[in-house]
């Protein structure tokens, strides 16, 4: 198995990827431009004999982070391979020295919200009608180390 950042190669099979009923409505121009315009993202693929099982897209400005989408196979979920897109996630923002990294996930979207919380988010508010479809999502947020002097 391999992290490895995205390329314009992986798209298709990125969009392709099932991951659940809370998957995001990405389409292929959201994509691209993420991808290509996007100065903040950081974006990585999960491969394993080079088929896409997993998906990071996370955003690094100044002293902050904000994880966009993190997503698995729905047949390889419960397998700990979030975790290891998590930790990618979370190694590199040590070494950006982030202070924070935040997040939006579904009110109803129980799996998503223990998996956070095992990583130490915490929900800090609720954000009405943050979805297309008028549903709520928990801001969270969890606290780094960062570049304290």
């Amino acid at each position: 198995m391999m992290i490895h950042r995205m390329s314009k190669n992986d798209i298709d099979e990125v969009l392709e990827l099932k991951a659940g009923e809370f998957q995001p409505n990405w389409n292929r121009d959201m994509l691209v431009s993420e991808l290509n315009d996007n100065p903040f993202a950081q974006i990585y693929v999960l491969k394993e004999e080079n088929k896409i099982i997993g998906f990071l897209d996370f955003w690094i400005t100044f002293e902050t982070a904000q994880l966009a989408n993190i997503a698995v196979e729905t047949s390889r979920q419960r397998q700990g391979l979030g975790s290891l897109l998590m930790n990618e996630m979370l190694d590199i923002c040590d070494k950006e020295l982030c202070e924070t990294i935040s997040l939006e996930v579904h009110v109803k979207n129980q799996r998503a919200i223990s998996f956070y919380e095992h990583y130490g988010f915490i929900k800090a508010s609720v954000r009405k009608g943050y979805y297309e479809d008028g549903c709520d999502a928990y801001l969270m947020i969890k606290p780094l180390g960062g570049n304290y002097v």
